[in-house]
């Protein structure tokens, strides 16, 4: 019955319909979030009635996409990685199967494509960020070309062609690149390189494949421990390192990558080439009056509330904020989601119940768990400021590779994320124990 309800619900919100909460966008944010709202007002005494909170997403599949990377080093089948996204959403939370048009934050309210006019109490933009295939002359098509060489794990059509090319290649030129600016999981690029190149060293290929990296950024990690410490291993690797190198075309015909380093054009032929494509703010925030100049939502990054007073019932998180991580493209991963959330639900239960918010806040943790090869890991840990704030510095040198971190990724947090994350029972480093704030 409660199943029923919710579909009821969705079908009749075709124009004019209101909801406590809602929350813009099912991913790892938004499911999060949604499950944590009901959970939080439920534990205090003043549950929220079935209907009450609303998700839109239009999506019929939700995916792990940390998990991506695990299918590009060929250690997961990406079907382990995709659920029903109306299977992930519970009875008691409305799922509007539509994507938004406009906000219109004065009224309260929002438009979707379908017509729609959504009316909210409280909103939470959990929307993710735009993936900008088209920015690099010639991907779309090499991505789809068979025989091209070119693939990315940033995508779940294109992460198991990562494999194929990765186990494929017998000897010639591996390049892995990564854009200037923001994108998620900015340690990906190179997750995927060190386990290449750990690939070919175990299989007697390592001396035939030279692995280079191409990165817009300056360094290798933008934390400076984490950074010396990669870099340390990229010399021992023999890895090519190519800093402030932009990909901008490629010619799968010829198997040639191009890249901008300032004004300079360089032309390398690759073998096998993986991409991280660039990204940007999504059109339909960007566009908006609660973006800030840059495109992101405009929230303080400490409550995640936004910063514009007549704005003080709209929240964001994850990959769609301004959180000031951003710059450093490690406010858009999952770990720092389950940082994120707990700190929003919290202020969001403040205001609505007392109109005042808590004292809990963020404080830019994130976690980048840098697979370095099979049965390694650097658990890169740390915070605003780019500080470390690492959670097992008693026990280890989190600079350095261990097998036990190996398997957090590989096993834990997979595990975690299905039966506890989405459903609003996993808080990071917590656990599934819900921090307490004074």
């Amino acid at each position: 019955m409660l199943r029923s309800l919710g579909t009821r619900l969705a079908s009749t919100a075709a124009d004019g319909a209101k909801f406590k909460v809602v929350v813009v966008g099912g991913g790892s944010a938004g499911l999060s979030v949604a499950n944590q709202i009901f959970n939080r007002f439920k534990a205090a005494g003043t549950p929220l009635n079935s209907g009450d909170i609303a998700i839109i997403d239009n999506a019929e599949n939700h995916y792990y996409q940390p998990g991506w990377t695990l299918v590009g080093a060929g250690l997961k089948q990406k079907t382990e990685f995709v659920r029903p996204l109306q299977s992930l959403i519970p009875s008691h939370i409305t799922h509007i199967s539509d994507k938004v048009k406009a906000f219109s934050p004065e009224s309260s309210s929002l438009a979707t494509i379908h017509g729609r006019n959504i009316g909210y109490e409280s909103l939470v933009v959990a929307a993710g960020i735009k993936i900008n295939w088209d920015a690099v002359k010639g991907l779309p098509q090499a991505l789809m070309n068979n025989t091209s060489g070119v693939s990315s794990i940033y995508s779940y059509e294109t992460c198991d062609k990562v494999w194929s090319d990765i186990d494929a290649l017998r000897s010639g030129n591996a390049i892995f690149t990564q854009p200037a600016g923001v994108i998620k999981c900015a340690g990906a690029p190179q997750k995927i390189m060190w386990m290449a190149w750990d690939r070919y060293r175990k299989t007697s290929r390592g001396s035939k494949v030279n692995v280079d990296f191409y990165t817009g950024m300056p360094t290798m990690f933008s934390v400076k421990k984490y950074s010396e410490a990669l870099d340390k291993l990229r010399i021992s690797r023999g890895v090519g390192g190519f800093f402030g190198h932009n990909l901008v075309a490629v010619d799968d015909a010829n198997h040639k990558a191009t890249f901008k380093k300032g004004d300079e054009t360089v032309v390398v032929d690759y073998t096998i080439l993986h991409v991280a494509p660039p990204m940007g703010p999504l059109d339909f925030i960007k566009s908006s009056p609660i973006a800030d100049s840059a495109g992101w939502v405009d929230v303080n990054s400490a409550t995640l509330q936004h910063n514009k007073p007549e704005y003080s019932n709209i929240w964001a998180i994850g990959d769609c904020s301004s959180l000031p991580t951003a710059s450093t493209c490690f406010s858009k991963t999952a770990a720092a989601i389950t940082a994120q959330a707990p700190v929003l639900v919290e202020n969001l239960y403040s205001v609505v119940s007392t109109g005042k918010l808590s004292s809990a806040t963020y404080d830019g943790y994130t976690s980048c768990p840098l697979l370095t090869g099979y049965n390694e890991l650097m658990l890169a840990e740390f915070k605003y400021g780019l500080e470390p704030k690492e959670t097992f510095s008693a026990q280890f040198d989190q600079a350095k590779s261990n097998r036990l971190f190996y398997h957090f990724k590989k096993d834990l947090f997979p595990w975690a994320y299905w039966n506890y994350m989405v459903h609003g029972k996993w808080f990071g480093t917590s656990g599934p124990f819900r921090p307490k704030y004074a």
